[in-house]
């Protein structure tokens, strides 16, 4: 089948990274999956909450949130916590995350990731995941350059990508349009091990069989290899 926008099926969008974005925080970037456009940026603050005090270690959480123009229609601005998409969205940033940093290594500190999506075209969680890792490692290498941590305490890469089938072919990096039409959609976490944080998958009515999730995952493990390199590019050297 072909792609609205010409793409192949095992294709990305074109991501594009802007490092440091934002002139104060610790670590940022606006980063492009095609007409996805999302500013992640990290936070650092000393202290940990409540439940973490006196422990020795560090917190890494997550916001999320759509700006009002971020799509077709106005969104209005979030309040008192968001939604239950923008709650569960920023809760499966914060894992995500969360599941790269030894926080005996950050010390009784606190990194809080914004990702904040100024254009929505689909693919926003995903996004803020990619996105989110990359602000994350340069938040770190700055306090480390500090001397206010010894060591990264980054133990390995984390990006995320979106699948789907849609006419029964397995598609990658959805943009509004397919996610819209797929028969399946899938978002898909993982780290450069190849273990996986999360893997959402729902079927838009009927059921899909294995070999179509299969499909999917191999499909997703190409783009977030590619993602990886991407990361690497912009964060450069541990």
């Amino acid at each position: 089948m072909t792609r609205l926008d010409g793409r192949k099926a095992d294709q990305l969008r074109k991501v594009v990274v802007q490092k440091d974005y934002l002139k104060h925080a610790e670590g940022s970037c606006l980063i492009s999956f095609g007409d996805t456009k999302v500013v992640c940026s990290a936070s650092v603050e000393e202290g940990v909450p409540p439940f973490l005090k006196g422990k020795g270690q560090g917190w890494v959480t997550a916001e999320y949130g759509m700006l009002p123009r971020s799509c077709t229609q106005r969104i209005n601005r979030e309040k008192g916590g968001g939604s239950g998409r923008t709650q569960e969205i920023q809760r499966l940033v914060g894992r995500s995350l969360r599941s790269v940093v030894d926080m005996k290594k950050l010390g009784e500190r606190t990194v809080k990731i914004d990702c904040d999506v100024i254009q929505g075209d689909g693919g926003t969680r995903t996004a803020s995941i990619t996105g989110g890792y990359i602000a994350l490692a340069l938040a770190l290498k700055k306090i480390m350059k500090a001397g206010l941590i010894k060591e990264c305490p980054l133990i390995e890469q984390v990006a995320a990508i979106s699948v789907g089938m849609q006419e029964g072919k397995a598609l990658l990096d959805l943009n509004y349009v397919e996610d819209s039409k797929a028969e399946v959609d899938m978002n898909i976490v993982m780290l450069a091990s190849g273990n996986f944080v999360e893997v959402q998958g729902t079927a838009e009515g009927k059921a899909f069989a294995k070999k179509d999730m299969d499909a999917m995952v191999k499909l997703a493990e190409k783009g977030i290899k590619e993602l990886f390199v991407l990361q690497n590019k912009v964060i450069g050297k541990k």
